[in-house]
């Protein structure tokens, strides 16, 4: 049996992530999503992303992270198993995410670069996929949405009621 991961915040998740989970799945036969910044106190500045540690960037718990990716999970047929993912302490990871999972990371930007850099320094084998920034759907944007009620359309139909309910 093989493992892969895929680490992010997931804030929310939306159609990208279920096509890296479902790429990393093609190649595995395990997956485990580890979610970043699981609690407030996981986070921290990172010189690529400017916004990650923030409040306004995070604005989902662990939990509710949890529910929205079962949702979309559920939603696409994939199976995975969710697990916090504390970046800011390398020393515990093979605790969450065993070191013999390949890592699979979509680079964007630096910020991307930079953790699959982390993640290679972590003991992890890592697959980075090189993603076009102008294609790119923006955890963002997706939030920015929320306030005039048009990001139904940007998010996996099976997790809208789990965010009508958290919104």
């Amino acid at each position: 049996m093989t493992l892969a991961a895929v680490t992010g915040r997931f804030q929310p998740v939306h159609a990208q992530h279920l096509e890296l989970f479902a790429h990393a799945l093609a190649h595995h036969d395990e997956l485990v999503v580890a979610v970043t910044n699981p609690d407030r106190g996981a986070r921290r500045r990172e010189a690529t992303s400017q916004h990650r540690h923030t409040d306004a960037a995070n604005p989902f718990t662990f939990h509710q992270r949890v529910r929205l990716l079962t949702a979309a999970l559920a939603g696409a047929g994939l199976t995975a198993t969710v697990v916090p993912f504390d970046l800011t302490r390398p020393e515990v990871w093979g605790e969450y995410v065993p070191l013999d999972a390949q890592q699979y990371v979509r680079a964007y930007s630096d910020w991307e670069v930079e953790k699959a850099a982390q993640l290679r320094a972590g003991g992890y084998a890592v697959t980075v996929l090189v993603g076009d920034p102008d294609a790119k759907l923006d955890a963002t944007d997706i939030r920015a949405a929320f306030d005039d009620g048009s990001w139904e359309p940007l998010v996996p139909a099976a997790t809208v009621p789990v965010l009508r309910s958290l919104l």
